[in-house]
């Protein structure tokens, strides 16, 4: 004998609801934008969803990080299909994230003279085996991908490096991406932390300021000290922008999968932008 087909009298479907910010109706509209030119470069004719719906439906999950089963179910569609309107949508944004040079060279047309720059660890889920070592960061004691990030003087974040294994320091990773070159190209200077000294060996006209260093052969000076809280305080704003990125909670499950969280991390910085920036 077969179980009842229909549901209880004293049961009643589950909703799931998340609030987004008020900002984001800007964003919404960018995105639909979005959404209402892609498919006539991949020649699809139709949605079963109108463009706005589909990006409230990503912002959910990108911001709450809300599941895409309950999505798909509270929307009568499949849980592929929300993956497949996410990832599209991810890759239609990382491709608007603006280039190193471009970036910097718009600083410097806007009147600014310099830039923060710093690394972050954006965490993920640990895997069994050698091969996740690299990804452990002995800094943060944890595993992760490491970010470099450039913001301008009021924290704002104007470009994100690809996603290297978490044990990567600053220096090295700002190397590979010759912070130092674009930054004399473009007539700017930074402001960084310890972390970076070494970087620019410049002595008479350096680009990259990262304070005084203590050891147990040299102690700081009152001077040296008044400059380290000043470059402190100016380098402040830089920590702002990477928790405006750090708000979207799709990062807490970030994948380990570098070509992937490079997309995701430049499309949240493309929505940042959109969603604190403007």
């Amino acid at each position: 004998m077969g179980l009842p087909k229909k549901r209880a009298e004293d049961t009643s479907p589950l909703v799931y609801q998340c609030q987004l910010p008020l900002s984001t109706g800007r964003t919404v509209n960018h995105l639909a934008d979005l959404l209402r030119r892609h498919p006539k470069v991949i020649r699809s004719r139709w949605r079963i969803l109108p463009p706005g719906k589909i990006a409230v439906i990503v912002l959910a999950v990108l911001r709450h990080d809300q599941p895409l089963a309950d999505m798909a179910g509270d929307n009568n569609v499949s849980e592929s299909t929300v993956r497949r309107w996410r990832d599209e949508l991810i890759a239609l944004l990382a491709a608007q994230a603006p280039r190193l040079d471009r970036a910097l060279k718009k600083v410097a047309r806007q009147g600014g003279e310099v830039v923060l720059i710093d690394g972050t660890l954006i965490a993920t889920q640990r895997r069994t085996g050698k091969a996740d070592r690299r990804n452990y960061s002995g800094k943060h004691h944890r595993h992760g991908l490491h970010f470099l990030a450039l913001t301008d003087e009021r924290g704002r974040l104007i470009w994100i490096s690809a996603a290297r294994p978490g044990r990567t320091h600053d220096n090295t990773a700002a190397r590979h991406d010759y912070i130092l070159a674009h930054l004399r190209a473009a007539g700017l200077g930074a402001l960084a932390d310890l972390g970076f000294r070494g970087l620019d060996n410049h002595v008479l006209a350096p680009v990259i300021v990262t304070g005084f260093h203590a050891s147990r052969t040299h102690k700081l000076t009152p001077g040296e000290k008044t400059a380290n809280r000043v470059l402190a305080i100016g380098r402040a704003p830089v920590e702002h922008g990477f928790a405006h990125l750090k708000n979207w909670r799709i990062l807490t499950k970030l994948r380990t999968e570098p070509a992937h969280a490079t997309r995701l991390v430049r499309a949240l910085l493309v929505l940042t932008d959109f969603e604190v920036n403007r």
